[in-house]
């Protein structure tokens, strides 16, 4: 079972499960997490290979969906559910292969397609820091910004690094050798996902482009879309209370 992060009180609503990103952990959705708890459970996850989840060989979307899967039947038997990017993935497979599972689902900022965006110099970055020199986060900051020029990026990354042990709660091993998986979309995916499903996305993000619709439209055939302005990939890090006030109208 996924490492799991209750905020809140269960509720007569359904439960709310938050889904993360590549690199990322339940803890970088507890801000969102803890002001969504207002009127029902929120469910963070850990994904595996992330935080402190198990460490496992693969890392596929139906891998991931079964996981998904398993969370919410511990908790009830349906969610709403919330994913970003690579969690996002997760729960669409989640919503078309177990779809009674799901009630509503938001996708945040990614599509069902094949990207070519390769993160791995991410891992190649992490990997290179010199634990054995690291006391505090301003440490790894100022070895990590050999290799990652934003501090935002930065900043993502370092949550997932446990300074009392000096290790990293990802799994490298796994993440790099699936990454062409994690970045790509399987091929054979089939079924409709007809529930009310919104694709939000960053106005300045190029992940949700006008061009991906039909792929979208032929799996979730009542997706709708929307935007936050000023806001990139990372569109609940840089937009938290327009993020939220769109998850907020969503799910009513």
């Amino acid at each position: 079972m996924l490492n799991t992060v209750l905020t809140g009180d269960a509720t007569d609503k359904l439960p709310l499960l938050i889904v993360h990103g590549l690199y990322g952990s339940a803890r970088n959705w507890g801000v969102i997490a803890k002001r969504m708890s207002d009127t029902r459970q929120v469910i963070t996850v850990d994904m595996r290979n992330h935080g402190e989840s198990p460490q496992t060989p693969t890392h596929s979307y139906a891998d991931l969906a079964a996981d998904l899967a398993r969370v919410i039947e511990a908790h009830g038997g349906q969610a709403d559910v919330v994913g970003h990017s690579m969690g996002g993935k997760a729960a669409m497979m989640l919503a078309l292969t177990r779809p009674e599972l799901v009630n509503r689902l938001v996708v945040a900022d990614i599509a069902p397609i094949a990207y070519g965006h390769d993160q791995t110099p991410l891992i190649e970055a992490m990997r290179a820091i010199d634990l054995s020199k690291v006391e505090k986060r301003s440490d790894a900051d100022r070895q990590l910004a050999q290799w990652v020029d934003d501090a935002g990026t930065r900043a993502f990354l370092l949550q997932s690094l446990d300074l009392k042990t000096r290790r990293w709660r990802l799994n490298f091993d796994t993440l790099a050798a699936e990454m062409r998986q994690i970045i790509g979309w399987p091929d054979d995916v089939s079924g409709q996902f007809d529930k009310p499903t919104l694709f939000l996305s960053g106005a300045n993000s190029d992940y949700v482009r006008p061009e991906y619709r039909p792929a979208i439209k032929a799996l979730f055939p009542s997706a709708k879309f929307a935007k936050l302005p000023g806001a990139g990939h990372w569109l609940h890090a840089e937009k938290p209370r327009e993020f939220e006030a769109a998850m907020r109208a969503f799910f009513g």
